[in-house]
């Protein structure tokens, strides 16, 4: 039986479709873009799972250190023009409207561009969000693996030996549970007051 949860996710992806279109259409010209995409909408595909990086002040972070708290992860990149700030913005909307219970989630923006997103630059452009989203960054062949579990597809478009190249990736919110598990995803686009009803139902669920 598909559990409360898992109906309103179902939904809610069905319900954002038509804005993610042009998203999947853009990167639905790679294979693997494809193939992630299926396995996440499928959800028959494991999602997720453990990592370490180093946050924006130097620290190493793995998900365990946030166990009992709801996580969302988000993946992105610093020069992304308008997609990444407006989901950060989402994300800074949404811990607001959360108030007291803001403490019991803990927002993650996971660099899909460590080589320019170095901790100073990260520390520097969080400041425009909510102050409580940590912003990690892991080598190249760490990004890579991280992002492939978590089913995230990115590909820098350019000149990648110099400076001036943009990346092409999907953008979800990753939705983690108190225990570390994937739980679901938010497309793109997704209110903060429509992540706010399945988060609330996450959190109903913390002992304490």
């Amino acid at each position: 039986m598909i559990d409360r949860a898992s109906l309103f996710v179902f939904s809610l992806a069905l319900s954002t479709l038509i804005s993610f279109g042009d998203t999947f259409a853009e990167t639905s010209r790679s294979p693997e873009a494809a193939v992630l995409m299926n396995q996440l909408m499928s959800g028959k595909a494991p999602v997720g799972g453990p990592f370490t990086l180093t946050d924006q002040y130097g620290q190493k972070r793995s998900l365990s250190d946030f166990k009992g708290k709801i996580v969302l992860i988000y993946f992105g990149y610093i020069s992304c023009p308008d997609v990444c700030p407006g989901d950060l913005m989402a994300i800074t909307q949404l811990m607001k409207r959360l108030k007291e219970n803001a403490s019991k989630v803990q927002p993650l923006f996971i660099t899909l561009d460590p080589k320019r997103d170095t901790a100073e630059v990260l520390r520097q452009y969080l400041k425009n969000f909510y102050p409580g989203i940590l912003g990690l960054y892991g080598s190249e062949a760490e990004t890579l693996k991280i992002a492939k579990a978590y089913k995230t597809y990115y590909e820098k478009i350019g000149r990648t030996d110099a400076n001036n190249y943009f990346i092409d990736h999907t953008a979800f919110i990753y939705l983690i549970n108190q225990s570390g598990k994937y739980l679901a995803f938010f497309p793109p686009g997704t209110p903060p007051e429509r992540m706010e009803v399945m988060v609330m139902e996450e959190l109903s669920k913390l002992k304490g």
